[in-house]
């Protein structure tokens, strides 16, 4: 098993340069981070690349669309410009060394329109579905995030997620769960993940408030059970926002900080991380 963390936990801007977490990560135990696409181009790549095989850590990446970019939306423009913006990341993440991409790849985060959910889940299964040769052609694989209802409307549960993902019909399209979304969305967390089966691609894990996971009241011990019994073989990767004032949190509503240090969240997220999950895989 696979064991990561999110850089955006130390991180004050997504402009930020991350490859000094590289060491750090490495450091506390992690095999690797995984970086927003947010702030990370094609320009720099290479750079993070040769640093992230120094430091010994792999990469994966996540990313989100903006509503110009709406693979959802009723404008063929935008959505052609999602597909656009889309490639574009493929593309950055195998620069990367990646093969992960995964986060708010369905509709753009924050735009809700309940009305339409239908059209528009089948317009956003249309536009992934366009992206399985580019997908192919890199050894990517795209992972659509569960959002809860105060970031979306569109994903807000694993069912409609994956629901989005099989109506694809590609095969290098699957979905992220999030511990701290499923908290807020699912009745039976781990029911969730034994019907996403080989449908997840990636998963997170942070408390009910956002913190270390193990920290809270969010069974973690009922989801290793879960993916163990689906086999899932894939990452485990800390995304926590404890810090307060940042523009990395603003818009995550974390308006105190939930753990006093970054680096002391990191390694006892670790030490949870490789004790709960460690028969999984």
């Amino acid at each position: 098993m696979k064991f990561g963390i999110h850089a955006g936990l130390w991180m004050d801007n997504w402009s930020d340069d991350p490859a000094p977490l590289f060491d750090r990560a490495a450091r506390i135990g992690f095999d690797g981070v995984e970086l927003s696409l947010l702030g990370v181009g094609p320009d720099q790549t290479a750079r993070l690349r040769a640093a992230a095989n120094a430091a010994g850590v792999a990469l994966t990446c996540s990313t989100g669309l903006g509503p110009d970019a709406d693979p959802s939306s009723a404008d063929p423009a935008a959505r052609a410009r999602a597909q656009e913006t889309l490639a574009r990341a493929i593309e950055t993440v195998a620069a990367l060394g990646a093969s992960g991409l995964a986060g708010v790849v369905a509709a753009p985060w924050g735009v809700f329109d309940p009305a339409a959910k239908t059209d528009r889940a089948r317009r956003s299964a249309e536009t992934l579905g366009r992206m399985q040769d580019h997908l192919a052609q890199h050894g990517v694989t795209l992972g659509i995030e569960a959002l809860n209802r105060f970031e979306s409307d569109l994903t807000s549960t694993a069912a409609e997620t994956c629901a989005i993902a099989r109506a694809s019909g590609a095969a290098n399209v699957g979905v992220l769960l999030d511990s701290f979304h499923m908290n807020i969305e699912e009745k039976d967390p781990p029911a969730a993940l034994r019907a996403a089966g080989d449908a997840l691609v990636h998963y997170h894990v942070s408390d009910n408030d956002r913190g270390v996971p193990g920290s809270g009241r969010y069974d973690f011990a009922a989801d290793a059970q879960a993916l163990a019994g689906i086999g899932y073989r894939g990452w485990i990767v800390a995304e926590m926002f404890v810090r307060a004032g940042r523009p990395t949190s603003a818009d995550l509503n974390i308006w105190r900080d939930i753990e006093p240090d970054a680096d002391a969240a990191a390694a006892q997220a670790l030490a949870h991380m490789k004790t709960v999950f460690a028969d999984v895989g």
